[in-house]
């Protein structure tokens, strides 16, 4: 991994707001909205947090998992790239580029242990197939830097040792990757974000402690609203999950 995001690949494939939130034109054709373009890929998220609970990785694999997941949607349709088995190998794959590798086989008896519904059952030939579809859409651009490091380094920095806070600070983190911030903002300042919403909420005035830093704290509060504002705003039903895919499975 390279040691420094900002000469990394991760640094030059950052994207604008409007490149993320884009329905590619195969599922457009579909009826997919954008909404539901972003519930799915939601969806998908908690499928790999599932499995990878199962399989028993680290969060750092399941973070990494999901970047991939979401900057192959940037690239790539759901309708030929169907999110059931993007999801599983994304996992695949980031388990190997964290050096925590997971036998094929052993996701796949968990993905069948999971789920009831056919269309998630995929066989072992059919992940590392798509692995290699995955990595040629990632341009075999492997490198993710994620907001944890930073974020413990910024709490130590500020003497925050509020086991709540702490603990909120990390819980927002994980919660970051039902969005697409990684692939949008630095991790460090998604880092700031999430500790400045536990400072509120945890009634921790460290404004001082920021200030100090020289970061553009509007920056940091609107990715604070962000995330504030997913909270509020979207939440995942079966029905709702099961409408969009209908979209996607729909042969003319």
């Amino acid at each position: 991994m390279a040691a420094n995001f900002w000469t990394s690949s991760h640094f030059e494939q950052l994207l604008d707001p409007e490149e993320v939130d884009v329905v590619h034109q195969l599922d457009k054709d579909k009826g997919l909205t954008l909404e539901e373009f972003k519930l799915i890929k939601m969806h998908m998220t908690n499928c790999i947090l599932k499995l990878a609970q199962s399989v028993k990785v680290r969060q750092r694999v399941v973070a990494t998992a999901v970047t991939y997941m979401r900057r192959v949607y940037t690239r790539k349709s759901m309708s030929e790239y169907d999110p059931r088995l993007i999801a599983p190998t994304c996992l695949y794959l980031a388990s190997k580029a964290e050096e925590s590798t997971v036998q094929a086989r052993l996701l796949v008896f968990y993905i069948k242990k999971l789920n009831s519904d056919e269309k998630y059952r995929y066989e072992i030939k059919e992940i590392l197939e798509m692995e290699m579809k995955i990595l040629e859409a990632l341009n075999y651009y492997l490198v993710v830097f994620h907001p944890y490091r930073t974020l413990a380094q910024l709490l130590q920095d500020a003497g925050i040792n509020d086991m709540s806070m702490t603990q909120l600070s990390w819980g927002l983190v994980n919660d970051t990757y039902k969005m697409d911030l990684i692939l949008i903002h630095p991790p460090y300042l998604i880092a700031l974000a999430c500790m400045y919403i536990a400072s509120v909420h945890r009634e921790k005035d460290i404004t001082t402690w920021f200030e100090e830093l020289h970061v553009d704290m509007n920056v940091v509060k609107n990715i604070s609203m962000e995330i504030l504002d997913f909270y509020e705003n979207y939440k995942i039903s079966d029905e709702r999950i099961n409408a969009a895919f209908s979209k996607l499975d729909f042969k003319p």
